[in-house]
């Protein structure tokens, strides 16, 4: 990927990451290596560097809470899981990401013999 589509892609990931996170909750809790490798996964974040700040301010603000489990390697394993306010937040997001990205489909299709 060329140095200016990586920035674009970025650029774009720090937008939805939040949600991308709370969307990954809304399938099943996971405990924190757990939640990176799965949007590592899908490329839509770097590593855990990014991560767990963004998971300390979405607990702030009510979107996640956490609970200690023990794992199989009888290590104890912080986990998250979303709230009620989080799932209402994934909703909110998802009709506003259809809207959007079909804006920006229409206008990129509108953009006839230009390269991208």
């Amino acid at each position: 990927m060329s140095d200016q589509r990586e920035k674009i892609a970025t650029n774009i990931r720090k937008g939805v990451l939040e949600y991308c996170v709370l969307a990954s909750l809304a399938s099943g809790d996971k405990y924190g290596l757990e939640l990176a490798e799965a949007l590592t996964a899908r490329k839509l974040t770097a590593g855990e560097g990014s991560l767990y700040p963004l998971l300390a301010r979405m607990k702030a603000t009510g979107l996640v809470e956490t609970y200690w489990e023990e794992g199989a390697s009888g290590r104890k394993r912080k986990y998250y899981t979303i709230t009620e306010h989080g799932h209402l937040m994934v909703g909110e997001f998802r009709g506003v990401w259809e809207a959007i990205s079909m804006q920006v489909t229409d206008l990129l299709g509108e953009q006839h013999g230009i390269d991208s």
